[in-house]
This record gives structure tokens, C-alpha cells and sequence, in this order.
């Protein structure tokens, strides 16, 4: 049986975006840009919801992220990706595969293959809450105003267990927690 993972940045108020979809307010440097490259290489099946999906494909393929961030840039160009999207009719980023339903995605997860870890996707997140294992957050020493909650529509509490943490000297800190079932 394959994991589940999230992977995911929030402000200390809980906004995994801001106003208008920005993400500018989480800019990380070089130790938290290699803990994601020393990520990558555990060859996590990536999933996305569809906002997402389009934000990272319009960049990571680019010569801009292959001359900024190379690692991670081969990284996510040549993992597996899988889009979760209703309304997405085709993918053109490499190795990218659309499933359209929550079923399909614990087929997925009682499968054989690697583990899949969600990168960002906020509202997949809360839809797939009860298939997710762990979860990787990487907290933003900032304070937003607006913005969307990680967990926005959640109906049901979501227990967690604290079972690691890593402060970086940026003062961004890394919780990871395992669902309790």
C-alpha cells in the first residue's frame, strides 16, 4: 500500500495563499530550498490539484527555474505527476496523468508504486483528508491579513500526532505530523 503525504508552506495565521492567490510571501533560501531537493529524490509520485498543477507546469519546465533551480527543477520535470481535476481535459507536462475522483484516488493508494506526496492544492487536501498520512508543513514566519485556510470546508476534526520538527535559521519551521486514524 502506498502513502499519501502533504507537502505544504502556511502563514503563522494559517493561509497556504493570500489575496488573489499569491504565494509571493513564502521566498525560502538555500537551506530550505535543499531540504525540497533532498525531497525530491525519495521519487514521490507528485499529485496537484488543478490551480495548482498549472501554476507549477507554467514554471518548472521553463528555462528560468532549469537556470535558478536546476535540482529541483530536474526533480519536478521528471517525477511522476498526477492531477486531480473534474474540469482538466488534457496535460501536456510530462509524465502527467488526470484522475477526476476521490475513488480513483485510493485505488491509487491501495496499489503498488511509489508514495504520493500533494504539493500545495489546498482544497485537495481537505477532500482527500481521510486518505492523507502524513504531513509535512512548512510554517512562515509572516502574518497575512487574507488569504485561503490549508483546511478551508474541512467538516470533520482532523487528528494529528507530532512526530518530527526542524527549525531553519530563516525562522521557517517544519512540522511534520502522521494522521491518527
Amino acid at each position: 500500500m502506498r502513502q499519501l503525504n502533504v507537502f505544504n508552506f502556511t502563514t503563522l495565521n494559517g493561509y497556504y495563499k493570500g489575496p488573489q492567490e499569491d504565494i509571493g510571501w513564502h521566498s525560502h533560501g538555500g537551506p530550505e530550498n535543499e531540504y525540497g531537493v533532498e525531497a525530491m529524490k525519495a521519487n514521490s509520485t507528485l499529485v496537484f490539484g488543478r490551480v495548482t498543477y498549472e501554476m507549477m507546469s507554467s514554471y518548472w519546465p521553463t528555462p528560468d527555474a532549469i537556470k535558478n533551480m536546476p535540482e529541483m527543477a530536474k526533480g519536478m520535470n521528471e517525477a511522476e505527476k498526477i492531477v486531480f481535476s473534474k474540469t482538466l481535459k488534457k496535460a501536456d507536462w510530462n509524465n502527467t496523468t488526470i484522475i477526476k475522483d476521490i475513488n480513483e484516488m485510493a485505488t491509487l493508494k491501495k496499489g503498488n508504486g511509489p508514495d504520493m506526496t500533494i504539493l500545495g492544492s489546498g482544497s485537495i487536501i481537505t477532500q482527500l483528508a481521510g486518505l492523507i498520512d502524513t504531513y509535512q508543513i512548512m510554517i512562515d514566519p509572516i502574518a497575512l491579513g487574507d488569504g485561503t485556510p490549508m483546511f478551508k470546508g474541512m467538516k470533520t476534526p482532523l487528528h494529528l500526532e507530532l512526530v518530527d520538527t526542524k527549525t531553519f535559521k530563516s525562522g521557517v519551521i517544519l512540522l511534520s505530523y502522521q494522521r491518527i486514524p
